[in-house]
């Protein structure tokens, strides 16, 4: 072999090394960046379940038919401010160190009666249409003295289970300071076959 072929032979292998090199270096770029957008997603899906939404699971029966044991909900909870039929979760009750989920039946300011007679609930004068409820409104054991107007910074609230709900009407869950609310019930995660809004 003449000395032109010898260096026309390392000329070749010194290419086969820098292609190899090149594909090498693609590969741990490829994999740095995909690593990278990655943790990026997850720091991203952290602050956004942290600070914009959260997930629950439903637990008892105090909101059924509406909701179902065991349901997994996703909740807003940025800059929430708790209104009318609203279904939200709460931190704890009165006298009831438990995560809650019930509806907001009235607000701050709002003139709120029940006529447990005809199990009518009443809003500043206006009879609630509640086709949502389960059985009748009735007065619970141990029933709070419900103020005629509800205190700013309060809300009152019942579950869609009237019948087998502990709530506001009950000195043990009692008013609830809007502080106490974690945030609102938007979706239905799971079981996926009712996937969905849980106001639809």
């Amino acid at each position: 072999m003449n000395m032109s072929e010898v260096k026309e032979e390392e000329k070749k292998e010194e290419e086969v090394s820098e292609a190899e090199a090149e594909e090498s270096f693609d590969l741990a770029a490829f994999i740095f960046d995909w690593a990278n957008a990655f943790i990026i997603a997850i720091i991203l899906v952290v602050i956004i379940m942290t600070f914009f939404f959260r997930q629950v699971t439903v637990s008892g029966h105090s909101m059924t038919d509406t909701l179902q044991e065991n349901d997994r909900l996703i909740l807003s909870t940025f800059l929430y401010t708790p209104k009318n039929g609203d279904i939200v979760v709460i931190s704890h009750g009165s006298s009831y160190d438990e995560p809650i989920i019930k509806r907001v039946i009235a607000v701050g300011g709002q003139r709120l009666s029940i006529n447990y007679d005809t199990y009518e609930v009443s809003v500043d004068g206006v009879i609630l249409d509640e086709p949502y409820i389960k059985g009748n409104t009735i007065r619970l054991r141990r029933p709070l003295d419900i103020p005629e107007v509800i205190p700013e910074g309060y809300i009152f609230v019942m579950g869609d289970n009237r019948e087998g709900s502990l709530d506001s009407r009950s000195v043990e869950i009692g008013l609830i300071p809007v502080q106490n609310v974690i945030g609102k019930a938007e979706l239905r995660a799971w079981p996926f076959n009712t996937f969905g809004s849980v106001y639809s």
